[in-house]
């Protein structure tokens, strides 16, 4: 009989978790059970019901808990998504808004103030193109249901004006209709999808402009990272470091399948072009540890200090267990 523990993770599958849902790479003394599951539905059932032993999370969501004694779970540095958000704003096409500081004043929807693509894009939007966020009139809701609601405890500070749809609106709805003035998503609207003439994204070319903020910052976004429940760490403390470091095998065995011309491993003829150049603009994107992404980790919780997910700005140490913070030297 196997003397491993049994643990359940929920998450998308990437390239670079593949070699971790497959069973091809082994976390040491855990059966690893992977359930691939909807981002949505996933970060919904963790946030409210701490359903999943260990699972992908968004980081925005974590950030908001991380201070409460009582929450179900503790962070380990291993960040599945990351992505920059500068495609993530959508206007309405009659808008007179053409510039990131012409949103001052206007009405934004987002799906939940705790959504990292939101808090991210929020930061920057702030810091880097000089908006005034409290002088907007923030929107929550569904981008295409209705009843969309937080799945974390945050609570914006009193100066900002966050207030939800009404029930059986959406935010794709009222965009459309011109009754927001743009929709902050990681996840883009359907009629946009569609070709919708109705919507377009603020940053026509929003890779230039995400390189500009790269070249400025330094900063990969990060969305989403790994949480373990409390409890399984109390009983066994060793879990979150083999865990932890499986992923990283996975990541490191993806890397080099990217740039193997022998095949295509995506549907992308020229992958192997495309990380090259990546390569090449961004180094390595997907790191994971703390120190290697000292700059990304030390902006967002700038960020969510100023939006209300923590009570002051935090250290990238004070974010994770303390043991995956370092690694024994030779």
């Amino acid at each position: 009989m196997s003397q491993n523990v049994p643990l359940t993770y929920a998450g998308a599958v990437y390239d670079r978790t593949r070699a971790v849902y497959d069973g091809s790479v082994r976390p040491e003394g855990i059966d690893l059970r992977y359930l691939e599951t909807d981002i949505e539905e996933l970060f919904w059932r963790q946030g409210r019901y701490a359903e999943f032993d260990a699972a992908e999370f968004s980081l925005g969501a974590y950030l908001s808990s991380v201070e409460h004694h009582d929450r179900a779970f503790d962070a380990i540095p291993v960040f599945p998504s990351r992505a920059f958000r500068h495609s993530a704003l959508y206007v309405h096409a009659s808008a007179d808004i053409t510039r990131p500081e012409q949103l001052a004043g206007r009405i934004i929807g987002t799906p939940e103030w705790s959504m990292a693509a939101s808090l991210w894009m929020r930061g920057i939007l702030g810091e880097h193109y000089g908006v005034d966020l409290a002088g907007i009139d923030w929107r929550t809701g569904g981008l295409e249901e209705p009843g969309r609601q937080e799945k974390s405890r945050v609570k914006p500070p009193a100066r900002f004006s966050v207030k939800p749809i009404d029930p059986g609106a959406t935010l794709s709805g009222q965009l459309l209709d011109a009754e927001l003035d743009a929709v902050l998503t990681a996840r883009p609207p359907r009629a946009f999808l569609a070709g919708d003439p109705r919507i377009r994204r603020l940053f026509g070319d929003h890779r230039s402009a995400e390189l500009r903020y790269f070249r400025a910052t330094g900063v990969v976004p990060i969305m989403h990272v790994v949480v373990i429940r409390r409890d399984i760490v109390a009983r066994h403390p060793w879990v979150a470091n083999n865990l932890r470091r499986a992923f990283e095998l996975a990541r490191e065995q993806a890397n080099p399948r990217l740039r193997d011309t022998t095949v295509c491993s995506t549907s992308l003829i020229w992958e192997s072009a495309y990380a090259e150049e990546e390569a090449a603009l961004l180094g390595d994107a997907f790191r994971y540890g703390v120190d290697p992404n000292r700059a990304a980790l030390e902006a967002i919780l700038r960020y969510a200090a100023a939006q209300g997910f923590t009570s002051a700005p935090l250290e990238p140490a004070d974010v994770f267990l303390p043991s995956t913070l370092t690694d024994a030297k030779v």
